[in-house]
Protein backbone atom coordinates (compact mmCIF):
# COMPACT_ATOMS: atom_id res chain seq x y z
CA UNK A 1 0.00 0.00 0.00
CA UNK A 2 1.86 3.45 -0.88
CA UNK A 3 1.97 6.47 1.49
CA UNK A 4 -0.78 8.54 -0.97
CA UNK A 5 -3.04 5.39 -1.26
CA UNK A 6 -7.17 7.06 -0.84
CA UNK A 7 -9.73 5.75 1.07
CA UNK A 8 -12.82 4.80 -1.06
CA UNK A 9 -15.70 6.71 -1.18
CA UNK A 10 -17.58 3.86 -1.06
CA UNK A 11 -16.32 3.10 2.63
CA UNK A 12 -16.67 6.53 4.03
CA UNK A 13 -20.02 6.38 3.05
CA UNK A 14 -21.20 3.15 4.31
CA UNK A 15 -19.43 4.20 7.91
CA UNK A 16 -21.96 7.60 7.69
CA UNK A 17 -24.96 5.01 7.14
CA UNK A 18 -23.86 2.49 9.82
CA UNK A 19 -25.55 4.79 12.82
CA UNK A 20 -27.09 1.49 13.94
CA UNK A 21 -22.95 0.04 15.35
CA UNK A 22 -21.44 3.43 16.25
CA UNK A 23 -22.28 6.87 17.53
CA UNK A 24 -25.45 8.24 18.66
CA UNK A 25 -27.27 10.47 16.03
CA UNK A 26 -28.72 13.25 18.44
CA UNK A 27 -27.81 16.79 17.28
CA UNK A 28 -30.56 19.27 15.34
CA UNK A 29 -29.34 22.18 13.28
CA UNK A 30 -29.99 24.51 15.94
CA UNK A 31 -27.62 22.20 18.27
CA UNK A 32 -24.77 22.67 16.06
CA UNK A 33 -25.20 26.35 15.35
CA UNK A 34 -25.14 26.57 19.67
CA UNK A 35 -21.75 24.05 19.32
CA UNK A 36 -20.19 26.27 16.57
CA UNK A 37 -21.09 29.28 18.84
CA UNK A 38 -19.93 27.47 21.80
CA UNK A 39 -16.56 26.63 20.58
CA UNK A 40 -16.03 30.54 18.75
CA UNK A 41 -16.74 32.84 21.50
CA UNK A 42 -14.57 32.29 24.18
CA UNK A 43 -10.52 33.22 25.45
CA UNK A 44 -10.15 34.23 21.68
CA UNK A 45 -12.47 36.96 22.01
CA UNK A 46 -11.99 38.08 25.88
CA UNK A 47 -8.18 37.31 25.72
CA UNK A 48 -6.36 37.31 22.55
CA UNK A 49 -8.12 40.45 21.15
CA UNK A 50 -6.58 42.13 23.88
CA UNK A 51 -3.49 40.43 23.04
CA UNK A 52 -3.70 41.75 19.21
CA UNK A 53 -4.28 45.17 20.33
CA UNK A 54 -1.12 45.46 22.39
CA UNK A 55 1.24 43.55 20.58
CA UNK A 56 0.30 44.04 16.82
CA UNK A 57 -2.51 46.24 15.87
CA UNK A 58 -3.82 48.75 18.36
CA UNK A 59 -7.55 49.39 17.25
CA UNK A 60 -6.98 48.38 13.66
CA UNK A 61 -7.33 45.03 15.12
CA UNK A 62 -10.80 45.09 14.30
CA UNK A 63 -9.68 44.95 10.33
CA UNK A 64 -7.78 41.89 11.59
CA UNK A 65 -10.66 39.85 12.67
CA UNK A 66 -11.79 41.35 9.53
CA UNK A 67 -9.21 39.58 7.53
CA UNK A 68 -9.28 36.57 9.71
CA UNK A 69 -13.19 36.13 8.97
CA UNK A 70 -12.76 36.05 5.71
CA UNK A 71 -9.98 33.15 5.33
CA UNK A 72 -12.25 31.60 7.97
CA UNK A 73 -15.71 32.16 5.57
CA UNK A 74 -13.54 31.02 2.60
CA UNK A 75 -12.55 27.85 4.34
CA UNK A 76 -16.02 27.54 6.12
CA UNK A 77 -18.07 27.36 2.54
CA UNK A 78 -15.26 24.50 1.59
CA UNK A 79 -16.05 22.29 5.18
CA UNK A 80 -19.37 22.92 4.67
CA UNK A 81 -19.37 21.15 1.22
CA UNK A 82 -17.24 18.15 2.29
CA UNK A 83 -19.01 17.89 5.69
CA UNK A 84 -22.86 17.78 3.73
CA UNK A 85 -21.22 15.57 1.26
CA UNK A 86 -19.43 13.39 4.22
CA UNK A 87 -21.20 13.37 6.95
CA UNK A 88 -18.72 11.05 9.26
CA UNK A 89 -16.63 11.92 12.26
CA UNK A 90 -13.27 13.19 11.65
CA UNK A 91 -13.02 16.60 9.64
CA UNK A 92 -10.63 17.76 8.12
CA UNK A 93 -8.82 14.01 8.24
CA UNK A 94 -11.59 12.20 6.91
CA UNK A 95 -11.82 14.86 3.65
CA UNK A 96 -8.22 14.58 3.64
CA UNK A 97 -7.87 10.46 3.66
CA UNK A 98 -10.59 10.58 0.89
CA UNK A 99 -9.22 12.95 -1.45
CA UNK A 100 -5.00 13.26 -0.27
CA UNK A 101 -4.14 9.97 1.06
CA UNK A 102 -3.14 8.33 3.86
CA UNK A 103 0.11 10.12 4.41
CA UNK A 104 -1.44 13.82 3.73
CA UNK A 105 -4.12 12.35 5.93
CA UNK A 106 -2.46 11.23 8.89
CA UNK A 107 -0.82 15.03 8.73
CA UNK A 108 -3.93 16.71 9.26
CA UNK A 109 -5.31 14.55 12.15
CA UNK A 110 -1.97 15.08 13.98
CA UNK A 111 -2.22 18.67 13.12
CA UNK A 112 -5.71 18.57 14.60
CA UNK A 113 -4.37 18.16 17.83
CA UNK A 114 -2.58 21.27 17.91
CA UNK A 115 -6.20 22.49 17.39
CA UNK A 116 -8.14 20.93 19.23
CA UNK A 117 -6.47 19.03 22.15
CA UNK A 118 -4.13 22.27 22.79
CA UNK A 119 -6.71 24.54 22.13
CA UNK A 120 -8.35 23.11 25.29
CA UNK A 121 -5.78 23.67 26.87
CA UNK A 122 -5.47 27.02 25.91
CA UNK A 123 -8.60 27.94 26.94
CA UNK A 124 -7.92 26.04 30.36
CA UNK A 125 -5.08 28.37 31.22
CA UNK A 126 -7.69 31.59 30.84
CA UNK A 127 -10.52 29.67 32.97
CA UNK A 128 -7.84 29.46 35.38
CA UNK A 129 -6.81 33.43 35.36
CA UNK A 130 -10.61 34.51 35.39
CA UNK A 131 -11.64 31.85 38.24
CA UNK A 132 -9.05 33.79 40.20
CA UNK A 133 -10.55 36.98 39.43
CA UNK A 134 -14.00 35.36 40.68
CA UNK A 135 -12.96 34.66 44.04
CA UNK A 136 -11.18 38.02 44.26
CA UNK A 137 -13.46 40.38 42.84
CA UNK A 138 -16.75 38.93 42.70
CA UNK A 139 -16.62 36.34 45.86
CA UNK A 140 -14.16 38.49 48.04
CA UNK A 141 -12.17 35.91 49.02
CA UNK A 142 -8.43 34.99 48.75
CA UNK A 143 -6.93 33.98 45.13
CA UNK A 144 -5.43 30.51 44.72
CA UNK A 145 -1.86 31.25 45.37
CA UNK A 146 0.50 31.81 42.51
CA UNK A 147 2.62 28.53 42.36
CA UNK A 148 -0.58 26.59 41.90
CA UNK A 149 -2.40 28.84 39.12
CA UNK A 150 0.43 28.95 37.01
CA UNK A 151 3.27 26.76 34.67
CA UNK A 152 6.73 25.82 36.21
CA UNK A 153 7.93 28.16 33.34
CA UNK A 154 5.79 31.73 34.71
CA UNK A 155 7.31 33.85 37.62
CA UNK A 156 6.01 36.23 39.66
CA UNK A 157 6.22 39.65 37.87
CA UNK A 158 8.22 40.56 41.13
CA UNK A 159 10.24 37.87 41.24
CA UNK A 160 9.81 35.86 44.29
CA UNK A 161 7.22 33.27 43.22
CA UNK A 162 7.48 30.09 40.41
CA UNK A 163 4.77 28.31 39.30
CA UNK A 164 4.26 24.51 40.15
CA UNK A 165 1.35 23.50 38.30
CA UNK A 166 -2.09 25.01 37.08
CA UNK A 167 -4.76 23.04 39.16
CA UNK A 168 -7.83 25.03 37.64
CA UNK A 169 -6.63 24.34 34.46
CA UNK A 170 -6.63 20.77 35.20
CA UNK A 171 -9.80 20.58 37.28
CA UNK A 172 -11.56 22.14 34.41
CA UNK A 173 -10.22 19.87 31.83
CA UNK A 174 -11.18 16.51 34.45
CA UNK A 175 -14.66 17.85 34.57
CA UNK A 176 -15.53 18.32 31.24
CA UNK A 177 -13.73 15.00 29.86
CA UNK A 178 -15.77 13.23 32.34
CA UNK A 179 -19.34 15.25 31.05
CA UNK A 180 -18.48 14.39 27.17
CA UNK A 181 -17.75 10.43 28.57
CA UNK A 182 -21.96 11.28 30.06
CA UNK A 183 -23.14 11.80 26.53
CA UNK A 184 -23.27 14.41 23.60
CA UNK A 185 -26.44 15.37 23.90
CA UNK A 186 -26.38 15.90 27.30
CA UNK A 187 -23.36 17.64 26.83
CA UNK A 188 -24.93 19.82 24.00
CA UNK A 189 -27.58 21.23 26.41
CA UNK A 190 -25.41 22.08 29.34
CA UNK A 191 -22.92 24.05 25.79
CA UNK A 192 -26.73 26.11 24.82
CA UNK A 193 -27.40 27.47 27.90
CA UNK A 194 -23.90 28.68 28.54
CA UNK A 195 -24.00 30.28 24.85
CA UNK A 196 -27.20 32.29 25.65
CA UNK A 197 -25.80 33.46 28.51
CA UNK A 198 -22.05 34.59 27.11
CA UNK A 199 -23.26 36.59 23.87
CA UNK A 200 -25.72 38.00 25.71
CA UNK A 201 -23.33 39.09 28.14
CA UNK A 202 -20.94 40.31 24.67
CA UNK A 203 -24.11 42.35 23.32
CA UNK A 204 -23.92 43.96 27.25
CA UNK A 205 -20.52 45.08 26.42
CA UNK A 206 -21.25 46.26 23.65
CA UNK A 207 -24.06 48.28 23.76
CA UNK A 208 -22.70 49.35 26.98
CA UNK A 209 -19.42 50.02 26.23
CA UNK A 210 -20.45 52.30 22.76
CA UNK A 211 -21.18 55.10 25.15
CA UNK A 212 -17.84 55.18 27.15
CA UNK A 213 -15.25 54.72 23.39
CA UNK A 214 -13.15 57.91 23.54
CA UNK A 215 -12.17 58.64 19.77
CA UNK A 216 -8.35 59.40 20.85
CA UNK A 217 -8.16 56.04 21.48
CA UNK A 218 -8.64 55.26 18.13
CA UNK A 219 -6.06 57.83 16.46
CA UNK A 220 -4.23 56.31 14.50
CA UNK A 221 -6.50 53.67 13.60
CA UNK A 222 -3.57 51.99 11.74
CA UNK A 223 -0.53 53.11 13.30
CA UNK A 224 2.71 53.60 12.16
CA UNK A 225 4.58 50.25 11.53
CA UNK A 226 7.11 49.94 14.31
CA UNK A 227 8.07 46.75 16.38
CA UNK A 228 7.07 46.01 19.71
CA UNK A 229 8.90 43.81 22.38
CA UNK A 230 6.91 42.38 24.74
CA UNK A 231 7.64 41.35 28.98
CA UNK A 232 8.81 38.13 27.58
CA UNK A 233 11.62 39.77 24.82
CA UNK A 234 10.01 38.56 21.85
CA UNK A 235 9.81 40.81 18.58
CA UNK A 236 6.21 41.92 17.04
CA UNK A 237 5.75 43.56 14.06
CA UNK A 238 3.36 46.44 15.58
CA UNK A 239 1.29 49.33 13.28
CA UNK A 240 1.41 48.89 9.69
CA UNK A 241 0.27 46.27 7.04
CA UNK A 242 2.49 43.47 8.58
CA UNK A 243 0.96 44.67 11.77
CA UNK A 244 -2.70 44.40 10.96
CA UNK A 245 -1.61 40.81 9.97
CA UNK A 246 0.20 39.89 12.52
CA UNK A 247 -3.31 40.52 14.47
CA UNK A 248 -5.58 38.48 12.19
CA UNK A 249 -3.17 35.46 13.02
CA UNK A 250 -3.23 36.37 16.99
CA UNK A 251 -7.18 36.85 16.91
CA UNK A 252 -7.79 33.83 14.23
CA UNK A 253 -7.65 31.71 17.71
CA UNK A 254 -10.99 33.49 18.64
CA UNK A 255 -12.70 32.02 15.40
CA UNK A 256 -11.46 28.22 16.12
CA UNK A 257 -14.14 26.02 16.53
CA UNK A 258 -16.87 26.48 13.44
CA UNK A 259 -14.64 23.36 11.92
CA UNK A 260 -15.08 21.52 15.36
CA UNK A 261 -18.97 21.39 14.03
CA UNK A 262 -18.00 18.89 11.06
CA UNK A 263 -16.21 16.69 13.86
CA UNK A 264 -19.95 15.94 15.14
CA UNK A 265 -21.24 14.57 11.57
CA UNK A 266 -21.79 11.25 12.60
CA UNK A 267 -23.84 12.41 15.82
CA UNK A 268 -26.25 15.01 13.99
CA UNK A 269 -29.69 13.65 12.49
CA UNK A 270 -29.50 15.54 9.07
CA UNK A 271 -25.91 16.21 8.20
CA UNK A 272 -26.25 16.67 4.79
CA UNK A 273 -28.56 20.01 5.73
CA UNK A 274 -27.80 20.31 9.26
CA UNK A 275 -23.52 20.66 8.98
CA UNK A 276 -23.85 23.50 6.07
CA UNK A 277 -26.20 25.71 8.81
CA UNK A 278 -23.91 24.97 11.55
CA UNK A 279 -20.49 25.64 10.55
CA UNK A 280 -21.77 29.02 8.43
CA UNK A 281 -24.15 30.36 10.66
CA UNK A 282 -22.05 30.00 13.56
CA UNK A 283 -19.22 32.18 11.94
CA UNK A 284 -22.18 34.42 10.63
CA UNK A 285 -22.93 35.21 14.37
CA UNK A 286 -19.63 35.76 15.81
CA UNK A 287 -17.94 37.49 12.89
CA UNK A 288 -20.73 40.41 13.77
CA UNK A 289 -20.21 40.65 17.56
CA UNK A 290 -16.11 40.27 17.38
CA UNK A 291 -15.82 43.22 14.78
CA UNK A 292 -17.93 45.41 17.00
CA UNK A 293 -16.78 43.90 20.37
CA UNK A 294 -12.91 44.33 19.55
CA UNK A 295 -14.45 48.25 18.54
CA UNK A 296 -15.76 49.16 21.86
CA UNK A 297 -12.40 47.43 23.84
CA UNK A 298 -10.00 49.09 21.88
CA UNK A 299 -11.81 52.47 22.29
CA UNK A 300 -12.81 52.24 26.42
CA UNK A 301 -8.88 51.48 26.79
CA UNK A 302 -5.98 52.82 25.26
CA UNK A 303 -3.06 50.23 23.87
CA UNK A 304 -0.88 50.83 26.88
CA UNK A 305 -3.62 49.74 28.84
CA UNK A 306 -3.52 46.82 27.17
CA UNK A 307 0.49 46.21 27.71
CA UNK A 308 0.93 47.07 31.17
CA UNK A 309 -2.35 46.55 33.26
CA UNK A 310 -4.63 44.21 31.28
CA UNK A 311 -2.97 41.37 31.04
CA UNK A 312 -5.11 37.62 30.60
CA UNK A 313 -8.44 39.17 31.66
CA UNK A 314 -8.41 42.93 29.87
CA UNK A 315 -11.90 42.76 29.31
CA UNK A 316 -12.86 43.17 32.99
CA UNK A 317 -9.79 45.30 34.42
CA UNK A 318 -10.88 48.20 31.33
CA UNK A 319 -14.34 47.59 32.42
CA UNK A 320 -13.21 48.48 36.16
CA UNK A 321 -11.15 50.96 35.26
CA UNK A 322 -12.53 52.76 32.20
CA UNK A 323 -16.16 52.19 32.58
CA UNK A 324 -17.35 53.97 35.81
CA UNK A 325 -20.75 52.67 37.48
CA UNK A 326 -20.41 49.35 35.72
CA UNK A 327 -18.29 47.59 38.16
CA UNK A 328 -21.37 44.84 38.15
CA UNK A 329 -21.03 44.66 34.97
CA UNK A 330 -17.42 43.89 35.13
CA UNK A 331 -18.33 40.75 37.91
CA UNK A 332 -21.26 39.54 35.70
CA UNK A 333 -18.46 39.33 32.95
CA UNK A 334 -16.04 37.19 35.03
CA UNK A 335 -19.16 35.07 35.72
CA UNK A 336 -20.13 34.75 31.69
CA UNK A 337 -16.37 34.39 30.59
CA UNK A 338 -15.93 31.66 33.32
CA UNK A 339 -18.93 29.42 32.00
CA UNK A 340 -18.50 30.47 28.12
CA UNK A 341 -14.60 29.02 28.59
CA UNK A 342 -16.07 25.99 29.69
CA UNK A 343 -18.21 25.66 26.84
CA UNK A 344 -15.23 26.29 24.31
CA UNK A 345 -12.90 23.88 26.57
CA UNK A 346 -16.39 21.14 26.41
CA UNK A 347 -16.47 21.32 22.12
CA UNK A 348 -12.93 21.01 21.95
CA UNK A 349 -12.37 18.50 23.87
CA UNK A 350 -15.46 17.08 22.01
CA UNK A 351 -13.24 17.62 18.40
CA UNK A 352 -10.60 16.20 19.70
CA UNK A 353 -11.92 12.65 20.84
CA UNK A 354 -13.96 12.73 17.69
CA UNK A 355 -10.63 12.99 14.83
CA UNK A 356 -9.01 10.17 16.89
CA UNK A 357 -12.06 8.27 16.98
CA UNK A 358 -11.71 8.53 13.03
CA UNK A 359 -8.38 7.58 13.07
CA UNK A 360 -8.72 4.24 15.23
CA UNK A 361 -11.18 2.93 13.35
CA UNK A 362 -9.11 3.55 9.90
CA UNK A 363 -6.42 1.49 12.36
CA UNK A 364 -4.03 4.60 12.25
CA UNK A 365 -4.07 4.66 16.12
CA UNK A 366 -4.78 2.06 18.72
CA UNK A 367 -8.29 0.78 18.58
CA UNK A 368 -9.37 1.57 22.12
CA UNK A 369 -9.54 4.93 20.76
CA UNK A 370 -13.04 3.87 18.99
CA UNK A 371 -13.97 1.64 21.75
CA UNK A 372 -17.39 3.21 22.57
CA UNK A 373 -18.61 2.83 25.90
CA UNK A 374 -21.69 -0.03 26.48
CA UNK A 375 -24.07 2.57 27.40
CA UNK A 376 -23.37 5.68 27.07
CA UNK A 377 -22.13 4.97 23.34
CA UNK A 378 -19.46 7.90 23.64
CA UNK A 379 -15.60 7.19 22.74
CA UNK A 380 -14.63 6.98 26.32
CA UNK A 381 -10.91 5.68 25.99
CA UNK A 382 -10.25 8.36 23.70
CA UNK A 383 -11.75 11.07 26.10
CA UNK A 384 -9.49 9.70 29.14
CA UNK A 385 -6.26 9.56 26.89
CA UNK A 386 -6.91 13.36 25.70
CA UNK A 387 -7.84 14.22 29.41
CA UNK A 388 -4.07 13.47 30.09
CA UNK A 389 -2.29 15.11 27.28
CA UNK A 390 -4.70 18.40 27.75
CA UNK A 391 -4.43 18.15 31.33
CA UNK A 392 -0.56 18.39 31.11
CA UNK A 393 -0.47 20.96 28.88
CA UNK A 394 -2.76 22.79 31.35
CA UNK A 395 -0.93 22.36 34.21
CA UNK A 396 2.71 22.95 32.65
CA UNK A 397 2.84 24.95 29.60
CA UNK A 398 2.32 28.56 29.62
CA UNK A 399 -0.88 30.15 28.16
CA UNK A 400 0.47 32.54 25.60
CA UNK A 401 2.73 29.51 23.97
CA UNK A 402 0.00 26.96 23.57
CA UNK A 403 -2.50 29.83 21.93
CA UNK A 404 0.18 30.61 19.03
CA UNK A 405 0.65 26.69 18.35
CA UNK A 406 -2.91 26.40 18.10
CA UNK A 407 -3.39 28.86 15.10
CA UNK A 408 -0.85 27.85 13.11
CA UNK A 409 -1.71 24.16 13.16
CA UNK A 410 -5.15 25.22 12.38
CA UNK A 411 -4.46 27.48 9.67
CA UNK A 412 -2.66 24.44 8.18
CA UNK A 413 -5.79 22.02 8.42
CA UNK A 414 -7.83 24.99 6.61
CA UNK A 415 -5.87 25.27 4.02
CA UNK A 416 -6.10 21.92 3.19
CA UNK A 417 -9.75 21.43 3.35
CA UNK A 418 -9.67 24.00 0.45
CA UNK A 419 -7.17 22.06 -1.38
CA UNK A 420 -9.58 18.88 -0.98
CA UNK A 421 -12.26 20.37 -2.31
CA UNK A 422 -10.50 21.31 -5.58
CA UNK A 423 -9.17 17.68 -5.87
CA UNK A 424 -12.98 15.55 -5.00
CA UNK A 425 -14.58 17.77 -7.51
CA UNK A 426 -12.26 16.78 -10.18
CA UNK A 427 -11.79 13.08 -9.01
CA UNK A 428 -15.87 12.38 -7.68
CA UNK A 429 -17.61 15.04 -9.58
CA UNK A 430 -20.71 12.90 -9.39
CA UNK A 431 -20.73 12.51 -5.39
CA UNK A 432 -23.99 13.71 -4.10
CA UNK A 433 -23.51 17.46 -2.89
CA UNK A 434 -26.47 18.98 -0.75
CA UNK A 435 -24.29 22.04 -0.51
CA UNK A 436 -22.19 23.15 -3.15
CA UNK A 437 -18.64 25.58 -2.78
CA UNK A 438 -19.58 28.33 -5.14
CA UNK A 439 -16.38 29.32 -7.86
CA UNK A 440 -14.79 26.82 -7.32
CA UNK A 441 -11.74 26.79 -7.28
CA UNK A 442 -11.14 30.31 -6.66
CA UNK A 443 -12.73 30.13 -3.32
CA UNK A 444 -10.82 27.25 -2.10
CA UNK A 445 -7.93 28.71 -3.99
CA UNK A 446 -8.44 32.32 -1.64
CA UNK A 447 -8.82 30.08 1.40
CA UNK A 448 -5.49 28.89 0.91
CA UNK A 449 -3.72 32.51 0.13
CA UNK A 450 -5.86 34.00 3.37
CA UNK A 451 -4.71 31.31 5.60
CA UNK A 452 -1.15 30.98 4.07
CA UNK A 453 -0.99 34.58 4.71
CA UNK A 454 -2.02 34.79 8.54
CA UNK A 455 0.67 31.83 9.11
CA UNK A 456 3.43 34.36 7.40
CA UNK A 457 1.97 37.02 10.18
CA UNK A 458 2.59 34.59 13.12
CA UNK A 459 6.69 34.29 13.13
CA UNK A 460 9.11 32.12 12.48
CA UNK A 461 9.73 30.71 15.99
CA UNK A 462 5.56 29.14 15.36
CA UNK A 463 6.70 28.09 11.83
CA UNK A 464 9.38 25.88 14.16
CA UNK A 465 6.75 24.77 16.30
CA UNK A 466 4.93 23.17 13.76
CA UNK A 467 7.33 21.81 12.14
CA UNK A 468 8.69 19.82 15.59
CA UNK A 469 5.35 19.09 16.12
CA UNK A 470 4.86 17.39 12.49
CA UNK A 471 8.43 15.61 13.01
CA UNK A 472 7.15 13.94 15.61
CA UNK A 473 4.10 12.76 14.31
CA UNK A 474 6.01 11.39 11.18
CA UNK A 475 7.42 9.08 13.66
CA UNK A 476 4.56 7.78 14.66
CA UNK A 477 3.19 7.20 11.61
CA UNK A 478 6.01 4.95 10.32
CA UNK A 479 6.73 3.47 13.81
CA UNK A 480 3.04 2.15 14.21
CA UNK A 481 0.27 3.52 11.82
CA UNK A 482 1.80 2.67 8.80
CA UNK A 483 1.78 -0.85 9.54
CA UNK A 484 -1.57 -1.08 11.10
CA UNK A 485 -3.59 0.62 8.47
CA UNK A 486 -7.03 -1.03 7.79
CA UNK A 487 -6.81 0.26 4.08
CA UNK A 488 -3.87 -2.63 3.26
CA UNK A 489 -6.23 -5.13 4.48
CA UNK A 490 -9.53 -3.72 2.38
CA UNK A 491 -7.50 -3.38 -0.94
Amino acid sequence: MGLFTKKPMHLLLEEAGDSGKGLKRTLSAGALVALGVGAIIGAGLFVRTAAAAAQNAGPSVTIGFIIAAIGCALAGLCYAELSSSIPISGSAYTYTYATMGELMAWVIGWDLVLEYAVGAATVGIAWSEYLNKLLVEVLHVSPIPYEWCHSPFQTHADGTVAGIMNLPALFIVVLLSLLLIKGTSESAFVNGVIVITKVSIVILIIVLGWGFIHEENHHPYIPAATTYVDHAGISHSFGGFWGVIGAAGTVFFAFIGFDAVSTAAQETKNPKTAMPIGILGSLAVCTVLYILFAHVLTGVAPVEFFRTKGGEASVVAAISEYMTGYGWLAKLVTIAILAGFSSVILVMLLGQSRVFYSMSKDGLLPKMFSDLHPKFKTPYKANLVILVIVGLFAAFIPGDVVGDMTSIGTLFAFMLVCVAVIILRKTDPDLPRQFKTPWVPLIPILGVAACGLMILGLGWTNWLRLFGWLALGFIIYFGYSKKNSHLKDSK
